[in-house]
């Protein structure tokens, strides 16, 4: 009689971390270098820390977010859909920081795995 030998289960692997610190760190500065670009076109004054920027309302067009999704790209390794950015836009650097992040941890989750 033969005895088949088992093979030895593969081991499951945890999906990566989510790089949550550099993906804010770098949508927090290119919109606050967007905000102040346009904030010295329109010759309006902002606040001089990044925090007090953030805070100041200041639209923050849909566009412009959407351009700054390419500067997450490296560090996620995939593309981002627009479907991430607000359509409209946001009122303030914080807010679109607070509706960015999570969309693209979940778009994260969906491409790395894990759980939401």
């Amino acid at each position: 009689m033969a005895v088949a030998a088992l093979a030895s289960p593969i081991p499951q692997t945890a999906p990566p971390a989510f790089p949550a610190a550099a993906v804010e760190t770098a949508v927090r500065d290119e919109l606050i270098e967007a905000v102040k670009a346009e904030a010295m076109i329109k010759g309006v004054a902002l606040p001089a820390s990044a925090a007090a920027i953030g805070e100041t309302a200041f639209q923050v067009d849909s566009l412009v977010a959407v351009s700054i999704l390419c500067t997450v790209e490296p560090i996620v390794g995939f593309e981002l859909p627009d479907s991430v950015v607000r359509t409209g836009g946001y009122s303030s650097v914080d807010e679109a920081l607070a509706h960015l992040v999570p969309r693209i941890q979940l778009q994260w989750t969906k491409r790395k795995g894990g759980k939401p």
